[in-house]
């Protein structure tokens, strides 16, 4: 008798297709839902603001604080989407005459980053309704996408990866249940996480898949590439931090002194990069991951970039 298998990365893809149609959501009926922002609340938790550490702002400044961070994350996905969907749609092309399984689930990952893109879009504006003027986020998204997908496929995944896993740790472990960030902030951490979920999984497929066919220096090559966006990324979290610390000290109704103004710019910097690299950097997953597909010494290479960022 013969016994019929299943693939069981084929078996990983349609459970990521399972799961994308049992949470599929929509972005006015389920997320907005004709709300409005509050000015009155948190749009972050302390857990990613780090706020705490700012004991020379009042519990307004803070307030405010939060609220310029939720706004940033808005951009900062709005902007990260952008060159994952790219990515996405560029891989998708190894699985068009093979496995169409796999080739459903990144069709449906990619129609997803899109969603996101829109909904942070959405947030962005939500934000602008009812903040003082003069916030500013220039970094061009198709710019920074250029630049990001001239590196390696390995290092561009491996940063989707990273990327794709700290918004877990952001919902699940930061604002999950915190009633005193915004109801609405609250529910767009929410479905942007129902969704990320799977595409982690298809990530990390992807980037096995990519890894295994790499010869050893090309993988040398790709964690060149990798520290390089890391580098890249802080940069941008750096030239942000200056900006939303400048955007405080002028709507914050009060005067800030430039002493104060670097503060915030470094404490802004130093949460940026907790958000954005080091919740990532430091996902129990994505270092398994890693182990298992890098030497000891290209892991140290990671760790020591990493390390001045902290």
């Amino acid at each position: 008798m013969t016994v019929m298998t299943i693939d069981p990365t084929t078996d990983r893809y349609q459970r990521c297709i399972d799961a994308s149609k049992r949470v599929r959501w929509d972005i006015n009926v389920d997320v907005i839902r004709g709300r409005r922002l509050n000015v009155e609340e948190k749009f972050l938790p302390e857990s990613l603001t780090l706020l705490s550490k700012a004991d020379f702002l009042s519990a307004d400044d803070q307030r405010f604080l939060s609220q310029i961070q939720g706004r940033t994350y808005a951009n900062i996905f709005g902007l990260v989407e952008r060159f994952i969907n790219a990515k996405v749609l560029e891989l998708s092309q190894d699985h068009w005459l093979e496995n169409q399984t796999a080739l459903e689930a990144m069709i449906r990952f990619s129609d997803e980053e899109l969603k996101h893109q829109e909904l942070f879009r959405r947030v962005e504006a939500l934000c602008a309704d009812v903040m003082p003027e003069g916030y500013r986020f220039d970094w061009n998204a198709n710019e920074v996408a250029g630049l990001v997908l001239g590196k390696s496929t390995w290092a561009v995944l491996a940063l989707t990866l990273h990327i794709e896993l700290f918004t877990q740790v952001h919902y699940r472990e930061s604002i999950d249940g915190d009633e005193a960030v915004s109801a609405l902030y609250r529910d767009v951490f929410k479905y942007h996480w129902m969704e990320e979920s799977q595409h982690a999984l298809i990530d990390e497929m992807e980037f096995r898949r990519i890894d295994a066919a790499l010869a050893p220096e090309e993988r040398e090559s790709a964690v060149d590439d990798f520290i390089e966006l890391v580098g890249a990324v802080d940069g941008i979290l750096n030239g942000q931090a200056k900006t939303d610390a400048d955007y405080f000290a002028a709507a914050a109704g009060r005067t800030v002194s430039v002493d104060e103004a670097a503060a915030i710019h470094q404490h802004l910097l130093g949460a940026y990069r907790w958000q954005y690299i080091l919740s990532g950097a430091q996902h129990r997953h994505f270092q398994k991951v890693m182990a298992e597909l890098l030497t000891d010494a290209q892991i140290l290479r990671i760790q020591a970039a990493l390390s001045t960022l902290q």
